[in-house]
């Protein structure tokens, strides 16, 4: 009789136990949809460009008076200037820097823009998008300035090697989407530079200068090549390189120059040396006396001495092909 009178209240715990799995499944799918819609609803932020955040380091560390918000098609961006320390300037040089730096880098791009000025000539330093290529650079790290415009822990130079080009084999082109990538990316390079030349006209520099450093080199020569501005008649390339998933041979940019050209290149490197020397080759061909190659020491334990020996042979070309002396 005891085990018949406990039987209902078995059977009621165990008809409990098996609806629980059932009224759970039921309640989930609902919570699970709820998740599901939220996260549809969630879109991600577009990701900051390095260069944007490289610029923004640089607008905390550097005087307000020397930064510059010029606009290129629509599209605001950093440059750093520094007028000249003369009463009568001899022009203005815009530096355009590599993929792998920022508008102050060094041990180059900083360095130069900040000796030019006592030289006699407006520096206007430019900050480029960030570079298209399959294979990234890293850029270079600024450290903070100490009063005098020095970083304080200054990069060590070494000697450059340039990078050559990754062949692309035939069965492997490009697609679509990454040539088009490619060409907005050169307007967006060529607008950039379009701003800098308004911005030194603004500023009634007599002459223009185009200074490009590592694959900046390339931008500037391709920029003169297409563009063809009249107001700008010198291009200085230093250490040129060729960026990355840019296919265009410099020599053939090079070829449609007719700009005074200063070429300076690391003579420790011999791939280097080569490519000069294919440069001037090239020159002799085509009867273009107005490229004139300068050598340079890459001294990789001494960037001091190798900032000041790359200005005065900059300042040199200058004097004698810019209009610089007085």
């Amino acid at each position: 009789m005891t085990r018949l009178r406990h039987l209902p209240r078995y059977a009621l715990c165990l008809s409990l136990l098996a609806g629980a799995p059932a009224v759970h499944a039921e309640q989930s799918p609902p919570a699970e949809a709820a998740d599901k819609g939220e996260n549809k609803s969630e879109q991600r932020a577009p990701l900051i460009e390095r260069s944007d955040l490289e610029a923004s380091a640089l607008e905390r560390q550097l005087a307000a008076s020397e930064q510059q918000q010029l606009d290129a098609a629509g599209t605001t961006f950093l440059a750093l200037w520094r007028p000249a320390n003369d009463p009568a300037p001899m022009g203005a040089v815009i530096l355009v820097p590599g993929d792998d730096e920022s508008a102050d880098a060094p041990p180059t791009v900083g360095p130069l823009r900040r000796k030019l000025p006592d030289a006699g000539w407006h520096s206007l330093s430019l900050t480029l998008p960030d570079p298209q290529g399959a294979n990234l650079p890293v850029r270079l790290a600024e450290p903070a300035a100490n009063g005098d415009g020095k970083a304080a822990q200054p990069a060590v130079e070494k000697a450059p090697e340039p990078a050559a080009p990754v062949p692309v084999p035939a069965n492997d082109a490009p697609s679509p989407d990454a040539e088009a990538a490619r060409a907005a990316h050169v307007e967006r390079v060529f607008a950039r530079i379009d701003a800098g030349i308004a911005f030194a006209g603004q500023q009634q520099a007599k002459v223009v200068v185009l200074l490009g450093h590592g694959s900046g080199a390339y931008w500037a020569a391709r920029y003169i090549a297409e563009r063809k501005p009249a107001n700008v008649t010198h291009l200085v390339l230093v250490d040129t390189r060729q960026p990355e998933g840019f296919d265009a041979p410099f020599n053939d940019l090079l070829a449609q120059l007719t700009a005074k050209v200063g070429d300076f290149y690391y003579r420790d490197s011999a791939s280097a040396r080569q490519a000069a020397l294919a440069r001037k080759q090239l020159s002799q061909r085509q009867k273009q006396p107005a490229l004139v190659q300068i050598s340079l020491d890459a001294l990789p334990g001494n960037p001091d001495v190798a900032q000041e020996q790359l200005f005065r042979r900059l300042r040199g070309w200058l004097d004698k092909h810019a209009g610089g002396a007085k």
